[in-house]
Formats: C-alpha cells, sequence, structure tokens
C-alpha cells in the first residue's frame, strides 16, 4: 500500500496546497468583500487585515506563487487568530470555553497554522508558479 501511495505523493501535495489556498481564499472573500455568507470588515481593521492576508495569501499559495512567503506570513497570521480570538474566547454565558482548540472552535486556525508551516517548508512543489518550466 506504501508503494503504491507513495508514487502519487507529489500530486497528493500540490492538491493539498491548492485547495488549502483556494479555502482560505475563500475565508479572505468572507471578511474583504461580505462574500459567501461572510460580513464585510473595514479594511484599515485588525480584521481586515486578516482577510487581505487570507485572501491574498490563499490565492497565492493556490496558484504557487511566493509559496514560501505567502505561506509563513498566512501561518503567523493563524498563529495571531488562534491566541487573539478564540484561546481566551467566552461563551455565551461569559465563561471560557476552554484551553483545547475544540472547545475554544480554534481547530481550524490551528490546523491552517501548522499546514501553512509546513508549506512554507516544503516550498510550492509541483504544478505551481515558484516550480514552472522555462
Amino acid at each position: 500500500m506504501q508503494t503504491i501511495l507513495s508514487q502519487h505523493k507529489d500530486t497528493a501535495y500540490a492538491l493539498l496546497r491548492i485547495v488549502s489556498g483556494f479555502l482560505f481564499a475563500c475565508h479572505g472573500l468572507q471578511k474583504v468583500f461580505g462574500m459567501m455568507g461572510g460580513t464585510q470588515r473595514e479594511l484599515m481593521s485588525l480584521m481586515g487585515l486578516a482577510g487581505v492576508i487570507e485572501l491574498v495569501g490563499g490565492l497565492l499559495i493556490m496558484v504557487g506563487f511566493m509559496t514560501g512567503i505567502a505561506a509563513f506570513i498566512s501561518s503567523g497570521q493563524m498563529a495571531v487568530a488562534y491566541w487573539m480570538a478564540h484561546q481566551f474566547r467566552a461563551g455565551e454565558d461569559g465563561m471560557m470555553l476552554g484551553w483545547w482548540p475544540i472547545e475554544n472552535r480554534g481547530e481550524l486556525a490551528v490546523l491552517y497554522c501548522f499546514l501553512f508551516l509546513f508549506v512554507a517548508m516544503v516550498g510550492a512543489g509541483k504544478w505551481s508558479l515558484d516550480n514552472r518550466e522555462g
């Protein structure tokens, strides 16, 4: 099984980069333009800046252009998002929701943080503008 799957690891990594970049950009579309059920945020606010990083970073990761830099900045933004918006998040009753990401709804921020840190270390891979021939 390992031999069969390892033949396709470059393709699987490219798909992981493309899909995660696309989904991250969708979060940016929510904040920057209020699309996809989101709320448009003031661009000169912290949430507006987060939206710009998500939109631009997600698109750059998706197409594989300046991938390392875009992924590193996106990873950092997700670390900040977790600590600012999730770690100390209170529920409806004012009580803290908990330390674990699954309790404070921060699992997506943690997952994106480590996924993009991995992408920043590995690079764009195949099907990317960074690795185009010629």
